[in-house]
């Protein structure tokens, strides 16, 4: 598949483990998530998966590179929350501050030859699938671990690697479904169709949801946190039905969307919307999984690198909100007042995400009070809207979205128009997943693609972003790097490239 994984499937289980997972169990900052301890020289397949915390730190290491991601450079699934941001409309790039690659994906200028940044969203994922197609292995092999650590364990792998192969086919299109560790195989592997692997995206979630514990458990992969208590950072069964929402509703399959978000959305007891100025906050009730911090002195990077510092845009702080974000939002909108900063500098006044509102501290005793949201109850509501309005239940559909107005400080449809038709109803939706999730895990530039919208949008903003461009409907998908067309003959390039 890989360069980088060809070299290590190469030489075996023990190098891979070595490489992934030990990082994980020596780094004091993951022992927040779990306590692991480990052989200090090296450790085999058998061994990691025949004791329970080990085999716990197999799955631990995702989390941590996933909290552990630059914003300013693709490679964890985590920094789209800017790369995407950039490539659709949301996101303005500093040019004086010379970022190569950021500056790549705000003017879709990524071609097969762009070695370094093209594929690394497409590298780094298949890097983490081949761990968690080994841990899946390794699991499923092992007779020692304890029952319900091995159960939950391999609840998360297969939710995992459904979240990477969402990204992945929604970042690139086909591309190759990876189910094992055999090297011989996988070399020379061609594309599967998104259609397909979806499917397997489907029946990976279905599985998760069975194997998963319905409440949140502590690093041990067993210990239920008591109530009131919770850390929101291992994946429930709650994380693969959101997931399966989400998954339904790319499909068009209104039906299973709403059913899915409606099983999350009755369990109350675990989940509510949160006022606005909470909803980034730690272990919050609106969260359904979050990447706990790993580094000393960081609450999170989306709080580090989007907060531009009083002297204004630099190499370090390169972007900005988009005017049309901004102007999109109501006065009254209360997402704009809490999620939204703004300095004057240089001359001009710059609007940033202000989401996260904590960045990088020199005290490495920084009290931690926000986590990166990778999943949240407020899009629970707007899916099954969504899914409700699709389906023809307007009333229904209005009461999800009004959920989310309302919270937002917004007059309410039912109050303004409860009349209104099917179209104009999904047009509001849209407008509000634009204004709820702005710069968060690249929803934007994954909502234009599923609802046809792209190429319109993007004929408007492409031109804006530097003279002489224009958009070409082949840039709304990556494009996979000559290298690793070079190493396996029987991939293909990304269409269009």
């Amino acid at each position: 598949m890989m360069n980088f994984n060809l070299t290590i499937m190469k030489k075996g289980n023990k190098i891979i483990l070595q490489i992934l997972l030990l990082q994980c169990i020596f780094f004091t900052s993951c022992k927040k998530i779990v306590e692991v301890g480990g052989p200090s020289t090296s450790i085999s397949s058998a061994d990691v998966f025949n004791n329970d915390q080990t085999a716990a730190g197999s799955i631990t290491y995702l989390y941590r590179n996933l909290s552990n991601q630059s914003l300013s450079f693709p490679g964890e699934l985590s920094s789209l929350s800017c790369i995407a941001g950039l490539s659709a409309d949301e996101l303005s790039y500093y040019t004086p501050a010379g970022n190569f690659t950021l500056s790549a994906f705000y003017k879709n200028a990524l071609t097969s030859q762009n070695i370094g940044i093209s594929s690394s969203y497409w590298t780094v994922s298949y890097t983490d699938l081949y761990a968690v197609n080994l841990a899946l292995e390794g699991l499923t092999a092992s007779k020692a671990l304890t029952p319900a650590v091995k159960q939950q364990l391999t609840g998360e792998a297969r939710f995992m690697r459904a979240f990477y192969y969402f990204y992945l086919v929604n970042l690139y299109g086909d591309v190759p479904l990876v189910l094992t560790t055999d090297y011989t195989v996988n070399a020379l592997i061609t594309k599967t169709s998104k259609e397909d692997v979806y499917k397997n995206i489907v029946v990976d979630l279905k599985e998760a949801q069975q194997l998963l514990n319905s409440h949140y458990v502590e690093g041990d992969g067993m210990t239920i946190y008591p109530v009131g208590m919770e850390q929101r950072v291992r994946p429930t069964k709650w994380a693969a039905t959101a997931l399966l929402a989400r998954t339904y509703l790319y499909l068009g399959d209104w039906s299973n969307a709403e059913q899915q978000a409606s099983t999350l959305l009755t369990n109350t007891t675990q989940f509510k919307l949160v006022p606005i100025q909470e909803v980034f906050l730690n272990n919050n009730k609106e969260a359904i999984w979050q990447l706990q911090p790993v580094s000393r002195g960081y609450n999170t990077g989306d709080g580090d690198f989007f907060v531009i510092p009083e002297s204004g845009p630099s190499y370090d702080h390169p972007v900005y909100l988009n005017n049309e974000v901004i102007r999109d939002f109501e006065a009254a909108d209360r997402r704009k007042s809490s999620w939204i900063g703004s300095l004057d500098a240089n001359g001009n006044t710059y609007y940033f995400p202000y989401k996260y509102k904590i960045g990088h501290s020199s005290d490495p005793n920084i009290i931690v009070t926000e986590y990166n949201t990778v999943m949240r109850l407020a899009e629970q509501y707007l899916i099954r809207s969504e899914a409700r309005a699709q389906l023809g239940n307007i009333a229904g559909s209005i009461s999800d979205i009004d959920q989310i107005r309302n919270r937002a400080g917004l007059t309410l449809i039912k109050n303004e128009d409860p009349e209104i038709s099917k179209s104009d109803l999904l047009t509001l939706i849209y407008k509000e997943r634009k204004r709820e999730f702005f710069t968060e895990w690249g929803h934007r530039w994954l909502d234009l693609k599923r609802a046809g919208k792209i190429d319109d949008v993007m004929a408007i903003a492409t031109p804006k972003k530097a003279a002489g461009l224009t958009w070409n409907s082949v840039q709304q998908y990556y494009p996979i790097s000559l290298s690793e067309l070079k190493a396996n003959p029987k991939l293909t390039p990304t269409p269009g490239y």
